[in-house]
């Protein structure tokens, strides 16, 4: 299966609350016009672009194009993979509250840790 995943995931920056208090959603506003860049234990890239409307569209790690749609589920982000083929899952993962300045880990669809940061600037292969 193809799909972009642990995607970002990154680059949304939660918004923090007084502790016992129902944290709001995540602003992703840092992600826009900008890079989420997810590096893998071997070393290999994948990169993600964000965009306001909801979709996005990404790079994987062997250079395979693929696209979908964004959502926001408290202070998740979640990803549907619709190109090159709609993906049976939706790919869900939180977001640090310091996620537009630092790197972080997270994990990818097979469980295994993959580094985030998210990049100033749109690039990548």
């Amino acid at each position: 299966m193809r799909i972009a995943a642990p995607l970002v995931l990154a680059f949304a920056l939660a918004a923090g609350q007084a502790p016992g208090l129902a944290r709001a959603a995540p602003p992703i506003e840092a992600a826009f016009g900008n890079t989420v860049v997810s590096t893998f234990a071997d070393g290999k890239t994948q990169h993600i672009w964000f965009d306001e409307d909801g979709g996005y569209s990404a790079s994987g790690r062997r250079g395979q194009r693929s696209s979908g749609r964004w959502n926001l589920k408290g202070t998740e982000i979640c990803l549907r993979q619709l190109r090159p083929f709609p993906a049976p899952i939706v790919y869900c993962t939180p977001v640090p509250t310091d996620a537009a300045t630092v790197a972080w880990t997270s994990k990818a669809l097979d469980g295994r840790p993959v580094r985030l940061q998210l990049v100033r600037g749109r690039f990548g292969p």
